[in-house]
């Protein structure tokens, strides 16, 4: 990206681990791993009494097709290729988010306001909430929410969920929405959920890292009048 004469590079810092301070509190993880939990036995409960399983959904590729010739073959290739849309995808999302922040004043005010809440996180507790919303979110709004109402639908509502203190609340809901649908898409693409909630659960681990590690200086306030206002 081209840089204005004079312009610096922008350059995160990451913080080092002795800067970590040693203690951080379990209360907030507990109750957030058991609605979590909740969330996940809501979605599976649902999809029960609707007679569907959470975990798949009809494929829009045709991977049945392979049934007639290797019983299973078509299930077995469906959750591969899952799994490696899911991987890809993960990929892909980990280096835009550092690339983002890198560039653009949105991802650093987006990054300075989640922030706050796992600065002093420790790699397990970090680990835990990633892996536990990634499997109640895919389960709730991917595998419940997708066949009721649709891909765009869920990925709406899944945007909306995702609220933030601070000017990066309306960056943090299109981020959402906008990864809930490319979830959505894996999805609805092999019938497995394996791939999305791979990807879900990287990201959230890779990205929580990034955000704990690494400390961005969002740009300042501009106004002009006191009336507008931009990032």
């Amino acid at each position: 990206m081209a840089r204005r004469p004079g312009q610096l590079p922008f350059v995160p810092r990451v913080r080092t681990r002795e800067s970590v301070p040693p203690r951080f509190s379990r209360g907030p993880v507990a109750v957030a791993v058991a609605i979590y939990a909740a969330l996940a036995l809501l979605s599976v409960v649902g999809a029960a009494a609707r007679d569907r399983n959470p975990m798949g959904t009809t494929a829009w590729l045709p991977f049945e097709a392979l049934d007639g010739v290797v019983p299973s073959a078509g299930a077995l290739l469906a959750h591969v290729v899952s799994v490696a849309l899911g991987l890809a995808l993960s990929f892909a999302t980990v280096h835009a988010t550092r690339a983002f922040v890198t560039r653009y004043g949105w991802a650093r005010v987006l990054h300075a306001d989640l922030r706050p809440a796992i600065r002093h996180a420790s790699g397990a507790t970090l680990l835990v909430l990633g892996v536990a919303s990634a499997a109640s979110e895919e389960l709730l709004f991917r595998g419940f929410f997708v066949p009721l109402v649709g891909i765009v639908p869920a990925a709406i509502a899944f945007g909306l969920v995702h609220q933030v203190r601070g000017r990066g609340r309306l960056a943090w809901i299109v981020w959402a929405a906008v990864m809930g649908l490319l979830f959505g898409l894996v999805f609805c693409l092999t019938g497995s959920l394996l791939g999305p909630f791979v990807a879900h659960a990287v990201v959230n681990v890779r990205n929580l890292r990034f955000l704990r590690d690494t400390d961005v200086a969002p740009p300042p306030d501009r106004r002009l009048g006191g009336l507008l206002r931009r990032a």
